[in-house]
């Protein structure tokens, strides 16, 4: 007998849904003090990754009432190269352990008292409850990660800074804190996935982590006219009719799920003329000796990602979605500028998600439309 009979058959496979993004850990505020508890532990006398992230660790659980308790498992859990150096050198900035954490039951809490936290006024971390808690907390999610839990000490310290300071899904620079040996790890966390770009200064977080980034306030800029600072509905409000409407499509969009702060951060920036060295004209050659007449389908891409967003493509995820896999951001533009250039693709420059099919592509913004209007005015 057939595994299959004729009436079920023809049945297609249902199609796989996308799986939605992680909400974010922190708040703006929150993702402050993540910053600020790693800038303190970077300003202690501490030489090593071991005996810095073991400070991290006892400083965010000790912020409100000066006592930090932990067990002899969560020192393991750290998988510090040397858990002993480590605990003598946070003792002897006069953290005392009220228990040997070494060789003592490894489930019974010792108290690490941190005396500079102890003190009602002047505190280093004056947290709130809430935000200590979650500050806690991010930071086992981070070393958990499983991007990040099977690498070095230092590259594990390095995604604590990384996280912190890297902007919600856009690229961070490197922080001006950043430990020189959490620097030599930099390579481990791109090569697990925790980054995604490390180019110079520039990274970017993950697909997989991004929801640890500490996210930021929404920016307030000063244009070149030299007007009065700017909130992101500030800008909305004095914006055109068209430009607020595309802006918030791209705010609203399921699809995206993009945070207001990455949003607000690309609309509202001034643009920087891209300048492309020999080093990517060479790299755009061999892409180009790779993927021979690629705009038919870029048109035919834009177009349907038009139609199901409500918006274009950004640079990356028409680059990503294309399958073109990692790309330096140098590339990336220069393949789009010559598409552009060649009609196959158009925007409205400096706009943002503004990427559509060109000149050179009408069968593309034809299908597009028809799919735009049978999905507005079904039979």
């Amino acid at each position: 007998m057939p595994l299959s009979s004729p009436s079920t058959s023809h049945v297609p496979a249902a199609p796989a849904v996308a799986k939605p993004p992680k909400p974010f850990l922190l708040t703006a505020r929150q993702g402050e003090a993540a910053r600020r508890l790693l800038s303190y532990v970077g300003s202690l006398p501490l030489e090593g990754a071991d005996a810095q992230l073991l400070a991290v660790v006892v400083a965010i659980r000790a912020a409100r009432s000066g006592i930090g308790n932990l067990t002899g498992q969560d020192l393991r859990s750290l998988r510090l190269v040397d858990a002993e150096g480590a605990v003598a050198a946070v003792g002897a900035l006069g953290w005392q352990a009220q228990g040997d954490l070494i060789e003592g039951d490894p489930d019974v809490p010792v108290a690490i008292a941190v005396p500079e936290f102890a003190v009602d006024s002047d505190r280093p971390l004056p947290f709130a409850k809430l935000t200590r808690s979650r500050v806690s907390g991010w930071t086992s999610r981070v070393l958990t990660a499983k991007p990040a839990r099977k690498t070095s000490v230092a590259a594990r310290l390095a995604a604590l800074f990384l996280a912190a300071h890297a902007p919600a899904d856009d690229h961070g620079s490197l922080p001006a804190g950043l430990p020189g040996h959490c620097h030599a790890a930099l390579p481990e966390l791109l090569a697990k996935g925790f980054l995604s770009e490390l180019d110079g200064n520039r990274y970017l977080l993950g697909d997989a982590v991004r929801h640890l980034s500490g996210m930021h306030a929404l920016p307030l800029v000063t244009p070149r006219t030299k007007a009065p600072t700017m909130t992101w509905d500030e800008w909305k409000a004095q914006a055109s009719p068209a430009l607020r409407r595309h802006a918030e499509a791209v705010e609203k969009c399921t699809l995206c799920s993009m945070s207001p702060v990455r949003v607000a951060e690309a609309f509202m920036r001034t643009p920087v003329p891209a300048q492309f060295d020999e080093a990517v004209r060479a790299a755009f050659d061999a892409w180009k000796d790779s993927n021979p007449d690629e705009g038919p389908r870029v048109a035919r891409f834009a177009a349907d990602f038009r139609a199901s967003h409500g918006h274009g493509p950004s640079v990356k995820q028409l680059c990503t979605g294309m399958g073109w896999g990692k790309q330096p951001r140098g590339l990336r533009l220069l393949v789009i500028r010559l598409l552009i250039a060649d009609q196959w693709l158009t925007n409205t420059e400096p706009v943002p998600w503004a990427l559509r099919p060109g000149g050179a592509a009408p069968a593309a913004r034809s299908a597009s439309a028809t799919r735009s209007a049978s999905a507005t005015h079904p039979e």
